[in-house]
């Protein structure tokens, strides 16, 4: 016989059948394996955020390559802004036409290397 907390918390707990479905990265909206996830804090943590979104690796190192903190926390803090830039678009651009668990090494942008 089950004790009846036991009963009711085996009651409550979600069948092991039930999965999740794909996670699309929002910027480049290809499916993101398990081994290049990323949390990507929409305002960096140093600036107050607290909300991340999962992003590919290499979109996530990408975006960090490109602007500074400031202008992620006041300018670039979600998806559809941070697509929408030229150089971003470039980006998605040439990474749509790779497998979903390709990664490479990201360089800093120049203009960020200068400041």
């Amino acid at each position: 016989m089950i004790g009846k907390i036991r009963s009711k918390l085996i009651s409550l707990e979600l069948p092991h059948t039930v999965r999740e479905g794909p996670t699309i990265c929002p910027i480049c909206d290809r499916e993101i394996p398990k081994s290049q996830k990323d949390a990507h804090h929409l305002i960096p943590k140093s600036k107050g955020g607290k909300t991340t979104e999962f992003l590919h690796r290499i979109c996530h190192k990408q975006i960090h390559a490109l602007f500074t903190e400031t202008e992620l926390a006041v300018t670039f803090n979600n998806a559809p802004i941070l697509r929408a830039h030229p150089e971003m678009q470039k980006f998605i651009g040439w990474v749509k036409s790779k497998p979903n668990s390709f990664y490479e090494k990201t360089r800093k942008s120049a203009r960020l290397k200068s400041s």
